[in-house]
């Protein structure tokens, strides 16, 4: 049995859910998303609380069961508190800063680096060395956080490039004479 299927998703309050079909609707205060399950999982709204369980017991229907589960609990943080990604930058010269709907990075290179922001993601710059990502969508927000990160990958040696705020570098020693 799966444990993260069988927890029911609480609603808090402001949020609403529907559900037609196998389609989710969440509703909330940062704006509205939906998720569509397969069929080896039906899903109802009970009051504020949206249920899921799986149909069958095969083994597709587990595994369904318990990411269809994740999923609209996602949907339902996404739309009352929303998700934030933050990144430092470490490196002499290194900064960032917003202009307009583009973010421009100097990293070290011959040239600026322009990231446009995509649609459903906020991006600041509150100091020159950190950008903080924000969205109601869990994967848009972590895919635009690996994008801009991959523009300079933090090095072992010296530490320098873009981090996310809570990693850590396993640090190398250089060459010894």
């Amino acid at each position: 049995m799966s444990r993260i299927g069988k927890k029911p998703v609480e609603l808090p309050s402001g949020v609403e859910a529907s559900v037609s079909g196998q389609t989710v609707t969440v509703k909330g205060p940062k704006g509205q998303r939906q998720f569509t399950a397969t069929d080896d999982v039906s899903i109802s709204v009970d009051g504020n609380v949206v249920k899921i369980e799986p149909r069958g017991s095969s083994k597709r229907a587990k595994q369904q069961w318990g990411m269809s589960r994740t999923m609209v609990g996602n949907l339902v943080t996404g739309v009352s508190n929303g998700f934030k990604k933050e990144l430092e930058i470490s490196g002499v010269g290194y900064r960032a800063q917003m202009q307009g709907n583009i973010l421009k990075l100097n990293l070290g290179y011959s040239h600026d680096v322009n990231f446009e922001v995509p649609e459903g993601v906020t991006v600041t710059a509150p100091k020159l060395t950190e950008i903080t990502v924000e969205g109601i969508d869990q994967q848009l927000v972590g895919q635009v956080a690996a994008n801009i990160r991959e523009w300079r990958a933090p090095e072992p040696y010296k530490g320098k490039g873009i981090r996310y705020k809570d990693e850590y570098i396993f640090r190398k020693e250089g060459k010894k004479k």
